[in-house]
């Protein structure tokens, strides 16, 4: 492994959002474009802007890093047009070999494969990587992590905006291993009675009641939303409630199928046939299912499209598990040779991102912008009463996809921040996690529990 791979592979660098892919493994290939996605089209989050606007030196050295280490020629970075703030900015110090890709405000734009054909005219291959079509795609703060892994800083913190019915949203760098209470509390507490918690934003993310869980490397939001907004109804469905409504009250008005942003493209996704496979019986509904595979999960179908008020999105995902259990997946060639022409109407069907917010019910939020907060500013306000707030940090040994890392220390062992505390896995997709705090290791298993001095 090269030097860069290797630092970043010790710096814990993986993608800071999604499934948290190792990004020394994305790094490790030839491709002539790297892409940054700074679209951030869920409502509410700003990261990507903060980011973008405080750390641009940071994002262009990772980018002409990476740029370096694949033999791209090109970088782009993805963002909309609207975020003029942020444009300013970048366009005072953008580097020769790095060029603006503007986007429209729209839903999903910053979907990996949406982004891709925006700036290249080039669709990833279904079932296929970016890099198959010589482009290697991370977001935006990953680009940051891969400069501050060359110079040695490992992955500490992450990039979380909390918002929703929270006295005070913010967005800052919060420790790794702080908890879902705890980040909250640094908002000043929720502002209503009956809520739910979203880890990421309002169309993707999924909903949690277990506030002890730790800000990981891939947190990037926490939305606080009452339990009588659209959002939350929704994604408090049961499995059982949602299959038996739509299997139920689905009049296959292909509406579902006629926006999904996927199937526009020409990837064989259609939402309303993976309905209909609700309808029928054992082996005769598998032509029906396998229109589910190529889903993305965007929920655009379920939080915009169906006039029923169904789940398309989630009976997709359902399916899929159903499908992959039964080792009836389909292979990327056959996915491939199902792909069609992108739709000639596609451009006319992006969804304002406005309008989604209306229909979402988060209007009352989306103009209170959650600014960029320094953390220790958020410790400061706290109330006196607090002073054991954040006494402990628990840092999961898996925040990534692959095998967890290798714990490295014992009880009792005095660490201090950005110290090593579990390694990569030896020959396997693995990368290193670190200490978010000075302090004693006080447990160590799936988790390496850290009390702050």
């Amino acid at each position: 492994m090269n030097p860069l791979l290797k630092q970043v592979q010790d710096s814990g660098v993986i993608g800071a959002g999604g499934a948290g892919f190792p990004t020394y493994v994305k790094l490790d290939c030839q491709v002539d474009l790297i892409l940054a996605n700074g679209a951030e089209c869920e409502p509410l989050l700003y990261k990507d802007q903060v980011l973008m606007q405080r750390w641009a030196s940071d994002l262009f050295g990772g980018m002409l890093l990476a740029m370096k280490e694949v033999g791209a020629s090109r970088g782009v970075i993805g963002i909309k047009k609207k975020n003029t703030d942020t444009l300013a900015i970048l366009e005072a110090t953008l580097p020769a070999t790095i060029e603006l890709c503007l986007m429209d405000d729209v839903y999903p734009a910053g979907d990996e494969v949406e982004l891709v054909y925006k700036a290249t005219g080039k669709r990833i291959p279904a079932g296929g990587l970016p890099k198959d079509i010589g482009v290697m795609v991370n977001n935006i703060e990953s680009f940051i992590n891969v400069y501050r892994a060359s110079k040695g800083i490992a992955v500490t913190e992450t990039m979380v905006t909390v918002h929703g019915e929270v006295a005070k949203p913010y967005t800052a760098w919060l420790p790794v291993g702080i908890s879902y209470q705890e980040a909250i509390d640094l908002a000043g507490g929720v502002t209503c009675q009956d809520y739910i918690v979203v880890e990421g934003g309002p169309m993707m993310g999924s909903v949690t009641d277990d506030l002890s869980r730790p800000i990981t490397k891939i947190s990037s939001g926490l939305l606080v939303l009452p339990k009588s907004n659209r959002v939350a109804r929704i994604k408090l469905r049961s499995e059982q409630d949602l299959l038996r409504i739509g299997k139920a009250s689905c009049d296959q008005c292909r509406m579902c199928s006629s926006m999904c942003p996927r199937g526009l493209l020409g990837y064989p996704i259609q939402p309303h046939l993976a309905m209909r496979s609700l309808q029928v019986s054992g082996v005769n509904n598998l032509p029906d299912a396998l229109a589910a595979q190529a889903c993305s999960g965007c929920n655009l179908c379920t939080m915009w499209s169906c006039p029923e008020g169904l789940d398309p999105s989630r009976v997709c995902g359902i399916t899929k598990r159903t499908l992959r259990d039964n080792n009836q997946l389909q292979s990327p060639a056959q996915l491939q040779a199902k792909t069609i022409e992108v739709h000639p109407l596609r451009e006319y069907r992006g969804v304002p991102t406005k309008r989604l917010v209306r229909r979402l019910e988060l209007t009352d939020y989306i103009y209170t912008k959650a600014e960029f907060v320094e953390f220790n500013a958020l410790l400061s306000a706290m109330p006196s009463q607090t002073a054991n707030f954040m006494k402990q940090v628990s840092i999961p040994l898996s925040q990534h996809i692959g095998k967890p890392a290798t714990a490295i220390v014992n009880v009792g062992d005095t660490v201090k921040k950005g110290q090593m505390v579990g390694q990569a896995a030896p020959d396997a997709l693995s990368v290193a996690v670190h200490a978010s705090v000075d302090g004693t290791v006080v447990s160590v298993g799936n988790s390496i529990v850290i009390e702050r001095i």
